[in-house]
């Protein structure tokens, strides 16, 4: 039976919960999933296990969240996107090279072949918002990289994870998901250093809180976010 590795969507670590349209499409599209797939069994992967990605097939996130990146000449790393419940990703998406994806919490995937897509009109329609919203996170990322002040980049970028992977609560918004701060480094194109110290400047302004590693954006901040929903 399909989704053998997990029974139902666990309202863990996106954005799903706090974005109640997000949410209607969402469970739509894994409805359609489990009723076109009902017999495929989901792959699962540890935290920080590298994914194997095959030529021409999409992989299919049913939980967890996946990070894409890549390695540049001189060594360094360039993380390209986060990708969360029922979101696709695979090299059929993209014409990076080299390209790897590593499970940033367990995850449970389902890969499906680029043949098998083109062959179903029903799961080209449901993926494309999904498409869609992986458009929208490239585009944000590059935006968030063209401002001038570092500062700036990492709050938009908290900003941008909080629509994605955040969740409301009393105090404002929660951003479960767990980087390091040479993951946001690597994303913003800055150092850990800077970004160890960003961190404590915005915790002394009131702009965000840390609590048990998890970071709470203020209400001001979660204005923002709503501002850009």
């Amino acid at each position: 039976m399909l989704w053998s590795a997990s029974t139902h969507l666990e309202p863990f670590v996106l954005s799903i919960n706090a974005l109640p349209l997000a949410a209607a499409s969402s469970e739509q599209f894994v409805s359609l999933i489990e009723q076109l797939y009902q017999e495929r069994s989901l792959i699962t992967h540890p935290p920080t296990q590298n994914i194997t990605l095959r030529p021409s097939y999409l992989y299919l996130i049913y939980r967890g969240v996946v990070q894409l990146h890549t390695i540049h000449p001189d060594g360094s790393e360039s993380i390209v996107g986060l990708c969360g419940p029922t979101t696709a990703f695979g090299n059929a998406f993209t014409q990076i090279d080299p390209y790897w994806a590593t499970a940033l919490t367990e995850v449970d995937l389902l890969p499906l072949s680029m043949d098998e897509v083109e062959a179903s009109p029903a799961l080209m329609a449901g993926l494309f918002p999904q498409v869609v919203r992986r458009l929208q996170q490239t585009e944000a990322w590059l935006s968030i990289a063209g401002k001038r002040l570092v500062a700036d980049r990492l709050k938009c970028l908290f900003v941008q994870i909080a629509q994605d992977f955040g969740q409301v609560s009393p105090k404002g918004v929660q951003i479960n998901l767990r980087l390091t701060h040479h993951q946001l480094a690597t994303i913003i194109g800055t150092t850990r250093v800077t970004v160890t110290r960003l961190l404590k400047d915005f915790r002394n302004e009131g702009w965000l809180d840390i609590q048990k590693r998890q970071i709470i954006l203020s209400p001001e901040a979660a204005n923002l976010c709503n501002e850009r929903l």
